[in-house]
């Protein structure tokens, strides 16, 4: 598989700390792509890296084959790429809908992408009126994700998008990715190793902001030896 994405000895410095330390890495094109790793190891600031949010002091990051490391982030954006924080980035005093059409570019909605969003996740549709900080936790992670896709975008980056999240919700979104995943690649941080394993087909492990290990997710999810010593954990565990 092609990448469409590469990293290439990034280091990232925030203030005094050096937190990136020479991460390559390559993203295939189409499907869902994992990092994992323990809490600090680097996984959001690769992520904010790529976005042009925090910037690499060394290394560089291509975007099919374009250099993007200078790029500011709304360049990066347009370049069709989108990225959903951790923290999901909706304005919670505007409504659903304002929320989704201040993800477009011109402010319109396409109809035939608004619903299938709708499909996806009903509650968008139901609470469309509503002021975005009146969702529960779930709706408010529903949404984050439909301002990603109101418009098609070649790569969306998503961070601990089940964080905090019901099981039965969880469940939802596990299909949900699964269909967004068949017209955009997915790069997918998650502490839900059995929501990970479930969608994943590659799957990197980050460490004290290096990568230690790449390959397909099945390989990871069928060996317990190598997710103890990669994780500290068996994803049996988590079953």
């Amino acid at each position: 598989m092609s990448a469409i994405l590469s990293l290439d000895g990034v280091h990232t410095h925030i203030g005094q700390y050096h937190i990136l330390h020479g991460i390559s890495l390559d993203v295939p094109e189409g499907g869902v792509h994992v990092l994992l790793g323990r809490n600090g190891a680097g996984k959001t600031t690769t992520l904010r890296t790529i976005m042009g949010l925090w910037r690499a002091g060394e290394g560089a990051i291509a975007f099919r084959g374009r250099d993007v490391t200078a790029l500011a982030t709304p360049d990066i954006a347009r370049l069709g790429i989108a990225y959903v924080p951790e923290n999901m980035g909706i304005f919670g005093g505007l409504t659903v809908e304002e929320n989704m059409r201040l993800a477009t570019r011109t402010g319109a909605f396409d109809d035939i992408r608004l619903q299938r969003i709708f499909a996806l996740f009903p509650a968008m549709e139901t609470f469309w009126s509503r002021q975005a900080f009146a969702l529960s936790g779930g709706q408010k992670q529903m949404l984050a994700i439909s301002r990603a896709i109101i418009e098609r975008r070649e790569l969306i980056l998503i961070d601990e998008p089940t964080k905090g999240l019901a099981p039965a919700i969880i469940r939802n979104m596990i299909a949900a990715f699964q269909e967004i995943a068949r017209e955009t690649t997915i790069l997918l941080v998650e502490q839900n190793f059995l929501f990970a394993r479930s969608l994943g087909e590659t799957v990197a492990v980050i460490d004290d902001g290096r990568i230690i290990h790449r390959g397909g997710m099945a390989e990871l999810a069928a060996d317990e030896a190598l997710q103890t010593r990669l994780l500290s954990l068996s994803l049996a565990a988590h079953q």
